[in-house]
Order: structure tokens, then C-alpha cells, then sequence
């Protein structure tokens, strides 16, 4: 059956049926991470989101190209194009080469994507590698009358655009005169006819490390340059699919646009889409804000707050974390709290008992047909088509669990088909368009210790055969102890963690 997919555009404000420029054909861009530090539980977010967009629209059948850049170059510690590059300060202070920071990093945030189950993108272009891009991009801007040079620098002639478009602040609901009371006064910013111009190209300091010659100065470009030309470069222009994080949405991707409707004549694509904030005690989770936790410091289960208080109850798996972001609507927001990581870790694990437990339930030939277990998987689409809704999809996954709990418990018959029908609805969605996996029984172990609890369990239904409850209750105990949890059913004992 044909799916008819709605996304949110950010744009619009409304969600719109999904219709690629290209039929059959998906270019999804989305801005990545700039590498100069540990990867937190705010970059899991639009990993995980943007993940699950690739892998829905695979599974629907599009061919994707998914574009996913890494800043090593030309984000500036504020926003209005002035302080130090970010990446250029961290390597200042651990005397080191820049590039050896970003790749440091990059390496890092890769490994942390693969434990959470994010799929590599299809390209992954690095600011500092497409400088040529970004300088045409520049002289394309220049030459349509929409930057002017000031001191080497390049800049964007916001209100001219705006005169001539009305277009900017379409992204972000921001008006020029809003801009220019709340847009404070930095040094250097006497270089700009407007304070709300945005660098194009930046005259490098003498003591700025990361430099390239250009037409207008030896310098670097501007952060917002970068994905724009990146963007036009692998997946033309206009294309599908522009992400990130809310926090983006200005000024980083207001300016995009106007980038690219003073280039080109036209839009860089054809829907936004922004996932929303981790936040920690309702304030965004960040490292500007120096209140994040990194990823491996929730799967090591240490971290430290400013007053020297661990935030942290315990480790929480890759998984978990993964299940904890997909219990909620990817526009809205998530407040980190412990007990909400318990909880997430619990419910998934249930959800995995109940896959486990399906591989036990014996067809019934004389069953009806399951209404309920016929319309699971249309719910399930029905959820993904509706702007990704994962939290409902998992809540008809729970539907399903209760469904196969009831069939072991003999309280419910279920034919050959409906057990089927249930697989495939947790091979699906739980395991293919989520991207959740069993890590128990992942590095070959797990079939290992499913054997070694099937031994232990044995020799526990011999002891009770016998009647020796000493002996059936101690290994019940001393599993409870050990984290596993025995349950005794009319075809026999069952585990889990």
C-alpha cells in the first residue's frame, strides 16, 4: 500500500504531504556537528532524528542521498562573526594543530553515532575541504549586489536583500527592525553597514592559524557559507530536505536562505525540519551553556555537576538513550531526568522480552483471525506518515507486547499468521525504521549466555521437580541479585534482565 507521508515544514508552519522534486529520488541535508569537543546528549538528538527520516524514507523505497557536514572551520564563539574560531581556540589551548582537534573529535562523534545505531550519511563533506565552494559562493553574492567587501571581510547586505525580497525572517518569524534593537554592539562590528549583516568571508587576524587566500583577503568563511555550498554541491539546487536543531533555525539557516535566493533566484529547498531541545531543569542542554553530559559519560553512568553533585544514577546503554529520544515527537522537547532514563530503559526492555517471548507462542489452528493484530502495522504507518510520530508508533508496539503476553499466558489464541504478522511488525518498526537492537545479544555473546541460562534453568525445574524448593530458590535468588529475573509460566521458566 502506498504511504502518504506528512512533514512538518518549518517554512510553512503546517504539515505538508512529502513530494520529492525527483521521483523516487530524496536529498536530505542536515547540519552536523562542529568538532571540538565530546558529543552530548543535545547532538544525539537531530543524529537520532534525521537517522530515522533516512531510514523511513529508505524503507518506503526513495533512494536517498543523506548529506551530513562537519564544521572544522569558521564557527565563531558568537554568532554575529566575532571571537575566536572554536575549534582554532580549543587547539590554542591544548597546543595542538587545528585539523588534529577536528579529527580527534570527528573520530569520536563517529563512534558515539555507531553505539547509538545512527547510519552513517551517504556524504560527509567537511567545511575545511570545499573552501573553493564557498569563495564562488561568495563572488555569486557579490556580483548580484547583495554582499560588499569592508577590510578584506565579506559581508551580507541584509536590509538591500530585504528591500529587494522581503524575504528574510521568513524562516524564523524575525523582522530587520527587531534586529537592530535587540542586536548588541561587538568590536569589530564597525566593519558592517548593518549589525544584522552576516560575514561571508572573514579577513583572518595575524595570529589566526586557519587561513586561505581569496580574492578579497587571506581568510577563512563564513559559518553559514559552508552548507550552502556544500548542500548546492552534492545535492543541487533546490533539493528535498534541509535539518538540524531548532536552535539553528536562526541565524544560521535564515541566512542560508537568503545565501541562496541572492545566488540563485530561489530557495535551497523544499521543506525545513528542526527537531527540538534536550533541555536539563528546563534550560537547553549545551556546551555554550556549559551544562551538557556527554554521550560517554551517560554510558559510563559518571558525571559531575559545577557543585561537585553526580548527575547520574546510574550507566545508561547506547540503546536506552536511543529509546529515551524516540519516546518523544521529535518537535518536542525533552527534559533529562533519571528516573525518565529508568523508565525508558525498563519500557524497551519489556518490549524486548515480549519479541523474545513470541518465538514461544504455539500457533492455535483453531483460532479467528486477530483484528487487533491485523491493523497493528497500517497503525504503525500510519504514525511514521503522520511527521514521524515514534512515540505513537512505540505505544502500538506495546499494544503488540501485550498481545503476545496474553498469547503465552494462554489467555488469548493466535493463528500461525497473527504471530507472523506480530515479527514483522517488531522487525519493522521497532528494529528497521527505529533502529533499536538487542545489545545483550550483541559481540556473540548473546547466545552464550542464552545457552548458559538455559543450563541454569534446567537444573532449577529439575530441583522443583524433585520438590527441593532450597535448592529451586536459591538459583531464583541468586539470579535476582545478579540482575535477572526468573518467571515461571505453565510451559516452563523464562528470563530477562
Amino acid at each position: 500500500m502506498e504511504q502518504q507521508l506528512l512533514i512538518y515544514n518549518t517554512l510553512s508552519r503546517q504539515k505538508e504531504l512529502f513530494r520529492p522534486i525527483n521521483e523516487g529520488h530524496v536529498g536530505m541535508y542536515v547540519c552536523g556537528p562542529t568538532v571540538y569537543g565530546d558529543a552530548h546528549l543535545g547532538h544525539a538528538r537531530p543524529a537520532i532524528t534525521f537517522d530515522i527520516v533516512f531510514r523511513y524514507l529508505q524503507h518506503l523505497g526513495y533512494k536517498v542521498r543523506y548529506v551530513r557536514n562537519i564544521t572544522d572551520v569558521g564557527h565563531l564563539e558568537h554568532d554575529a562573526d566575532e571571537g575566536e574560531d572554536k575549534i582554532a581556540k580549543k587547539a590554542r589551548l591544548e597546543q595542538l594543530e587545528p585539523m588534529e582537534v577536528a579529527q580527534y573529535y570527528t573520530n569520536r562523534y563517529h563512534t558515539a553515532m555507531e553505539r547509538l545505531g545512527v547510519l552513517p550519511p551517504s556524504i560527509e563533506p567537511h567545511a575545511s575541504g570545499h573552501i573553493m565552494e564557498q569563495i564562488a559562493l561568495v563572488q555569486q553574492i557579490l556580483d548580484a549586489g547583495y554582499a560588499y567587501v569592508s577590510n578584506g571581510s565579506v559581508y551580507f547586505d541584509v536590509r538591500k536583500y530585504q528591500e529587494q525580497t522581503h524575504k528574510y525572517g521568513q524562516l524564523s518569524g524575525r523582522v530587520i527592525e527587531e534586529m537592530l534593537a535587540t542586536t548588541r554592539e561587538l568590536d569589530g562590528q564597525e566593519e558592517k553597514r548593518f549589525p544584522g549583516d552576516f560575514a561571508l568571508w572573514k579577513k583572518a587576524s595575524p595570529e589566526h592559524i586557519m587561513r586561505w587566500p581569496s580574492p578579497w583577503s587571506d581568510g577563512f568563511p563564513g559559518w553559514h557559507a559552508e552548507c550552502t555550498a556544500m548542500g548546492a554541491k552534492y545535492l543541487g539546487s533546490p533539493f528535498d530536505i534541509h535539518g538540524g536543531g531548532m536552535d539553528l533555525i536562526f541565524p544560521h539557516h535564515e541566512s542560508e536562505i537568503a545565501q541562496c535566493v541572492a545566488s540563485t533566484g530561489h530557495a535551497p529547498c523544499r521543506y525545513w525540519m528542526h527537531n527540538n531541545m534536550i533541555t536539563i531543569n528546563g534550560q537547553k542542554m549545551g556546551k555554550s551553556l556549559g551544562n551538557f553530559i556527554t554521550l560517554d559519560e551517560f554510558f559510563a553512568g559518571s558525571h559531575k555537576d559545577k557543585d561537585g553533585k553526580e548527575m547520574l544514577a546510574q550507566a545508561y546503554s547506547p540503546m536506552t538513550i536511543r529509546f529515551f529520544i524516540l519516546q518523544a515527537h521529535y518537535r518536542s522537547t525533552v527534559d533529562f531526568g533519571n528516573e525518565a532514563l529508568q523508565a525508558s530503559e525498563k519500557g524497551f526492555a519489556k518490549l524486548l522480552e515480549a519479541y523474545k517471548t513470541l518465538g514461544r507462542v504455539a500457533a492455535s489452528a483453531g483460532a479467528e483471525a486477530s483484528t487487533e493484530v491485523a491493523a497493528l502495522r497500517q497503525k504503525c504507518y500510519d504514525a511514521m506518515n503522520d511527521d514521524f510520530n515514534t512515540p505513537i508508533v512505540i505505544s502500538h508496539l506495546f499494544e503488540a507486547a501485550r498481545i503476545i503476553n496474553s498469547a503465552a499466558d494462554g489467555k488469548l489464541k493466535l493463528r500461525q499468521a497473527d504471530i507472523d504478522e506480530l515479527r514483522q511488525v517488531f522487525d519493522t518498526f521497532l528494529f528497521e525504521v527505529m533502529g533499536m537492537r538487542d545489545e545483550a545479544s550483541e559481540g556473540g555473546n548473546g547466545q552464550l549466555v542464552d545457552s548458559l541460562m538455559h543450563i541454569i534453568l534446567d537444573i532449577r525445574a529439575t530441583a522443583k521437580a524433585n520438590k527441593d524448593w532450597a535448592t529451586s530458590d536459591k538459583i531464583r535468588d541468586a539470579l535476582a541479585a545478579a540482575g535477572v529475573t526468573v518467571k515461571d509460566g505453565k510451559d516452563g521458566a523464562t528470563w530477562s534482565l
